[in-house]
């Protein structure tokens, strides 16, 4: 695969932006090292622009009719190489170099039918989709490698989602026009489509893990044998009889659930010292002081390890360097042709995208809780991706929720690098 061309713009009019877009985008496909003629399309919009989604989806669709095939949603802020856009109105665009038979588009009135077999699928999802985390779990049980990667919607407006193909009518989409509200879409890839994907935790554990003894549906009742609510106390150091300084501590604090994988626990497996990429952040969502339990934001159930942790911006920026280390490592040969050798040695800064760094292209996509400040400033997560990975082809989107595996993800982000090999995810 060539190198993705990609495109990013701000504007207050739609217009203004789609149009600078699609300047960059006609720009680079003239290039040799980019894709001249692709045909799928990943599309993100800030929420600003979230009441013209159509009209967007139709204008890029007239200036590049090429692409045949466009997938993306709605994000609080868009992610591109080296920027974010946080609550401003701004559209980031790439174009895929993936052959016509190696990609399928989905969504809910066009599912995935027979005669296409997934390797792994980029989905996108409304947060208020009934039984949403066994749809992703059975949208990942249908693929090879059982791995899927995207985020849901997150919107103050309209939650929309892309997803069109061919001549803008799949079969079973009636008189839908491309853009859909609730449910899950996106696309699933073929084994001939490779890439690599990994799990970047943003929290830090403030506590030892411990296993949930007694539960009721999302109320923790009990830790270890312990009152669960009793733990949580101590963990923090507060009381009740403080309420004020109890609730600041606790409003602060969120809980990661994981199960043990061949008898270990996986909560602090992490290279860089926090959780490792099967645990899952949820909220706290309210105490209950007569039965001494602890409500959480997701359905828990006995045997499952939990443990107390915190956002933590230094763990978050370490944890991010180190899974694009991890993604380097995997695409750099132990023996380094010429090519390879001289894009590699190029000072970052100065380095454009270039094949011999066999990333094609990549998806971010970052929870909406860590964007900006979380990171120390506007545009510091994607500076750190960059200064990790060079400079490579990038679009993204903050999400009201991260999917990887078969999960579903808060407080993380999920990278994935479309290569010019065969890695597995």
């Amino acid at each position: 695969m060539k190198l993705f061309p990609h495109a990013h713009a701000t504007h207050p009019q739609w217009a203004m932006a789609a149009g600078l877009v699609v300047a960059q985008l006609r720009a680079q496909m003239a290039l040799p090292d980019y894709a001249a003629n692709p045909t799928l399309a990943l599309i993100y919009i800030t929420d600003h622009y979230a009441a013209h989604a159509q009209d967007i989806l139709e204008h890029l669709r007239n200036e590049v009719p090429e692409v045949t095939d466009w997938v993306g949603t709605v994000g609080v802020g868009v992610c591109a190489n080296n920027v974010e856009y946080f609550d401003e109105p701004a559209l980031s665009v790439m174009l895929c170099d993936v052959p016509a038979d190696q990609y399928r588009v989905f969504s809910g009135v066009a599912p995935l039918g027979l005669g296409f077999e997934p390797h792994t699928a980029l989905i996108h999802a409304d947060g208020h989709t009934p039984d949403l985390a066994e749809l992703i779990e059975e949208m990942a049980e249908r693929t090879d490698t059982g791995y899927v990667f995207g985020g849901l919607s997150a919107s103050r407006g309209d939650s929309v989602q892309f997803a069109v193909g061919g001549d803008g009518f799949m079969r079973g989409q009636g008189l839908s026009k491309g853009v859909f509200h609730g449910g899950l879409s996106g696309v699933a890839f073929g084994a001939g489509v490779p890439l690599i994907s990994r799990v970047t935790q943003g929290c830090l554990p403030v506590s030892k893990s411990r296993t949930i003894t007694a539960s009721d549906r999302n109320l923790v009742l009990a830790l270890d044998g312990q009152p669960a609510l009793d733990v949580l106390l101590a963990d923090l150091s507060v009381s009740l009889d403080q309420p004020q300084q109890a609730l600041e501590k606790v409003r602060a604090t969120l809980v990661g659930l994981t199960g043990k994988v061949d008898g270990q626990d996986q909560a602090f497996i992490g290279r860089t010292g926090n959780f490792g990429p099967d645990v899952m952040v949820r909220h706290i969502v309210g105490l209950d002081p007569q039965r001494r339990g602890v409500a959480v934001a997701d359905l828990v159930v006995d045997s499952t390890e939990l443990a107390f942790c915190q956002r933590n911006m230094q763990a978050a920026r370490a944890d991010l360097m180190r899974i694009c280390a991890e993604i380097r490592e995997e695409l750099e040969p132990e023996e380094l042709p010429l090519t390879t050798a001289q894009a590699l040695d190029t000072t970052l800064a100065d380095a454009a995208p270039h094949p011999a760094r066999r990333m094609a292209g990549a998806v971010y996509v970052s929870c909406s809780g860590r964007g900006g400040p979380h990171f120390g400033g506007p545009s510091a997560e994607l500076q750190i991706v960059r200064r990790a990975l060079g400079d490579v082809p990038l679009v993204g989107f903050f999400a009201g929720g991260e999917i990887a595996r078969n999960h579903l993800y808060g407080y993380t982000g999920v990278l994935t690098v479309f290569t010019t090999d065969s890695p597995t995810p």
